[in-house]
Order: C-alpha cells, then sequence, then structure tokens
C-alpha cells in the first residue's frame, strides 16, 4: 500500500473512490463542487435525525471522481472522535477492497481536520493489515493499493512530516503483530534475540544478548528456570537508545517474552492453547517501541529489556514446589508453572536495577483475571508511583489503548506467604491480576517508580474490534511511543 498527501481540489483528483468523512461539531472536508455540497449537507441532515443508519456510497459521474463514500462519525460509538475516525478510516479501505477499487482519496481539508490526520493514516495503516503468511492464496489487493489524502494547502509540508512520522509508528505495530501472529515453532528465543540484534544493527541501538551459559554466571535464576524444559533455551536480550544529550529520566520497559506457553508440569487446557503463541506479546511490544523510537529520537534514555523463554513440560522441566533464589536473596517456591511469566520478568528487572533505571514499566501477558476483571478491551495498571501511572494510562487514552488502574493493597501480600520460602508464585484464587502484582513488586529496583501492565486482554481478539481484523493488535506500541517521545509532557503534569 502506498499512502501519500496532496492539497488537491478535489475534482482534480482522478480516483476510483472518494471518501468524506462528517461530524456534527467538526469540518473535516471542503468541498467547492455545487452539487456534492448540497449532497452533502441532505446527507448531513439524515445522519443528524438518525434517518441514515450506514454509510452513503454511490457512483460519480463528475470530474475524474468514479465513485464516493460518506461517512458520519455517528456511525460508530462509544468511542471519542479520534478512535471514531480510525474506524471509519480503516471500513473505507474495507469497502474499497470489496468493490476492488484500487485508488483512494479521503478529503481531509475542512478547518478542524489537520487534528486527526495521523488518525485517519493509522486506521488506514492498521486496517490494512493481516497475516496471511502461510496461506497459498494471498490477498495481494493491498500491495496495489493507493491512498492519496488531501488536505488545506497551508497544511501540505507538516502533514507530509506527520505522514512520516505515522508511517514509522504504524508499520512497528503491523511488524508486532506478525510477531505475535507467527507460530510457536516459528518464533523461539534465539529468533527474538536474533530481531533484536538486526534492530540494534540498523537503527544503532546497543544490543546486549545473555544466553543460557552467561544466565546461569550471572545468576539470572527466572529464565535459567522457566526455560530448562525446553529445547530452546532462553535469552534475556535488551535494547539501549541513548539521545544526543543525555537526561537524568532512564526509563526501563521490561516486556514478557515467553515465545510459547504450555503451562509447564501444570499443564494448560488443550482449549485455545494455540493463544499461547501470544504469550510474548508483551516483549514484541518493547521489541517494536524500540525501533521506532530509534527513528523518532525521543529526549530520554530508554532501556528495552525482553526476557524471553519457552514455557515445556519436558523432563528437565521446573517442578511445582521447587524453589530458587533471585538476586535480591527473596526466595521463590513455584507454587504453579503456569505462572512463569513473573518469574521471568524478575530478570528484566534485574537488568533495569543494574541499568540504574529512574522509572520501569512492565507489559505482560500476565493473568486471565485481569480479563475476568476488566473485559478484553482494558489492559490493568498497577505500581508504586501515581505519577508514573497517570502518564502510561493517558498516553494510552491518547492513542486509543485504554488502562484500568488496580490496587496494590499491603494486606493482600499475605495470599502470597508459604511455609518454604519468602514468597508462593501464585496467590490463591481470588485477585489473581493483583497478586500477581504485589508479587512483582518484591523485585522492582530499589528508588525506581514503577508501572505494571497487564495486557492479558486486549493483545489479541478471535475477532475484528474497531480497526484490527481478527488477531494481533500490537497493544503497548503506541502507548509506549507516545510515553517515550511526550514523558516529561505527561509525567510531570
Amino acid at each position: 500500500m502506498k499512502i501519500e498527501v496532496n492539497s488537491l481540489p478535489f475534482d482534480r483528483q482522478k480516483t476510483d473512490l472518494l471518501v468524506l468523512l462528517l461530524d456534527n461539531k467538526l469540518n473535516l472536508a471542503n468541498v467547492e463542487n455545487s452539487s456534492l455540497r448540497a449532497l452533502l449537507g441532505k446527507l448531513t441532515q439524515s445522519y443528524r435525525d438518525k434517518q441514515l443508519k450506514k454509510e452513503y456510497f454511490s457512483s460519480w459521474s463528475d470530474g475524474n471522481v468514479r465513485h464516493i463514500l460518506v461517512q458520519h462519525s455517528c456511525l460508530v460509538s462509544p468511542y471519542d472522535i479520534s478512535e471514531k475516525l480510525k474506524i471509519l478510516a480503516s471500513s473505507a479501505i474495507d469497502h474499497a477492497h470489496d468493490l476492488n477499487l484500487s485508488h483512494l482519496t479521503f478529503l481531509l481539508n475542512g478547518q478542524d481536520a489537520y487534528e486527526f490526520f495521523d488518525n485517519v493514516v493509522e486506521g488506514i495503516s492498521l486496517g490494512a493489515y493481516c497475516f496471511d503468511k502461510y496461506k497459498k492464496e494471498k490477498d495481494r489487493f493491498w500491495d496495489g493499493m493507493k491512498v492519496s489524502i488531501s488536505v488545506q494547502g497551508s497544511k501540505l509540508k507538516t502533514c507530509k512530516r506527520d505522514l512520516t512520522r505515522s508511517i514509522i509508528i504504524n508499520d512497528c505495530i503491523n511488524q508486532c503483530r506478525q510477531l505475535v501472529s507467527e507460530p510457536g515453532a516459528a518464533v523461539y528465543p534465539e529468533v527474538i534475540a536474533s530481531l533484536a540484534r538486526q534492530i540494534g544493527r540498523k537503527h544503532r541501538l546497543k544490543v546486549s544478548v545473555l544466553d543460557e551459559l552467561h544466565l546461569k554466571k550471572s545468576g539470572h535464576k527466572g529464565l535459567v528456570s522457566v526455560g530448562k524444559g525446553s529445547i530452546h533455551p532462553p535469552r534475556l536480550v535488551s535494547l539501549e537508545y541513548q539521545p544526543p544529550q543525555r537526561t537524568k529520566v532512564r526509563l526501563a520497559l521490561v516486556g514478557k517474552g515467553i515465545t510459547f506457553d504450555t503451562g509447564g508440569i501444570s499443564l494448560k487446557p488443550g482449549n485455545r492453547m494455540l493463544e499461547m503463541k501470544g504469550d510474548m506479546a508483551g516483549g514484541a511490544a518493547v521489541l517494536y517501541t524500540m525501533k521506532a523510537i530509534a527513528q523518532l529520537c525521543p529526549q530520554i534514555s530508554v532501556l528495552g529489556v525482553i526476557p524471553t523463554a519457552e514455557n515445556m513440560p519436558d523432563a528437565n522441566a521446573l517442578r511445582p514446589g521447587d524453589i530458587f533464589v533471585p538476586k535480591n536473596g527473596k526466595s521463590v517456591q513455584v507454587d504453579n508453572t503456569d505462572a512463569e511469566g513473573r518469574l521471568v520478568l524478575i530478570d528484566g528487572f534485574e537488568k533495569a536495577a543494574e541499568w540504574k533505571a529512574t522509572h520501569v514499566v512492565d507489559i505482560a501477558t500476565l493473568t486471565g483475571a485481569v480479563i475476568r476483571a476488566l473485559g478484553q478491551e482494558y489492559a490493568g495498571i498497577m505500581g508504586n508511583n501515581p505519577r508514573l501511572i497517570r502518564a502510561v494510562t493517558e498516553s494510552g487514552k491518547n492513542q486509543g489503548e485504554l488502562f484500568w488502574e488496580l490496587p496494590l493493597p499491603e494486606e493482600y501480600k499475605k495470599f502470597l506467604k508459604t511455609p518454604y520460602a519468602d514468597l508462593n508464585n501464585i496467590g490463591g484464587s481470588y485477585g489473581g491480576a493483583i497478586t500477581a502484582g504485589l508479587f512483582l513488586q518484591e523485585f522492582i529496583p530499589p528508588g525506581s517508580a514503577w508501572a505494571h501492565l497487564d495486557i492479558a486482554g486486549p493483545f489479541l481478539f478471535d475477532k475484528a474490534w474497531k480497526y484490527y481484523k481478527a488477531g494481533a493488535t500490537g497493544f503497548g506500541v503506541k502507548t509506549f511511543i507516545e510515553l517515550c517521545t511526550q514523558f516529561n509532557k505527561y509525567f510531570n503534569k
């Protein structure tokens, strides 16, 4: 797909489909053609009066335009206007796909339109992605699609710059979705490490990879314990970005990278276990966030850490009742080997501590409990620093990724007690997302502001959702890019 931006009036655009977006309060498109302007006036009134409840599509023989598609924000609820326009943009390209119309033009030249330029580009880019790598018959329509966005002449230069930035971000999100969608046989810890090295070489990031021997030597017990049942040994991967001018902020992003999770000896039920190829979605989000920010160059230091392993039930696998001692000296009893993500995150936090991180945000498909608590469209967030939690939450909201804060009550720590070690790795039948957060809190670098993101709900959908086709969403990448590039704006608010 090729996306371009211009400032041509609609009647000078040779296009298969002209897309116009309407809203009751916003002026998104200016039309000089009198007959089209009259039609838009009638349609606006029909949408306002709820007489028209679907998009308007028609052939159009006036000038170079073959067809027109008119969509109104009222067709999409209950989202805010930014999300609505992403959804409508995605819907428009699907409409073109179904009618085999390969050249679209979005008229986005109204006085209020510039603010939503990036949203339309995002809806187009993310809406066109689908995972069909292993299908014999691939959908090549998207490869030949051309999308033009017509803007005000005064905004053309700025929009061209914004388009370049948006393409960088959206490509990284789609690459994240691609990685999460790959089968477990194709993505394992060595693959994650190889991808990190490739990204580091191309974008001048400092990359470190600890293999199983170095993990044992350096005392990273979580990855060694979880990964010893697999033929694919674990890795601790990190990518470091430094801005041209060093700052006091050192932000570590730690992503759970379990490339396939059978549950280990505490074997999961077979139903939908295939989705556990995506148990590295947090690690993938960190990997492609680092690729994006290496190109966007925020003004803070960022370390991306991916503790990655495969959790398998081998003769050498971690057993229920096993105990190990991480670097901070707090012994951990493994009551359930299916609560493995929190064990490998310990090693990620240890890496952040070695780097002297001032702020740590971890992201993980950690608990089914968070889905039962919040549903699928919200991620859980908790931590030890209200300002950081607010910064992450607002960054996500600004990008259409929603978080809901859960508490970390001191009294719930009693559920992690065991007679045999300092901590049990699970906390009983209730409050599973919270007790997981309390467990992680025990291993946060002293003095670091910390937030934990549990994305078990929105990382994957089995049906189309908003502007995503069924499958992986790349949840977290947009939030992290926003947080990194706008850190002072959100954190110091």
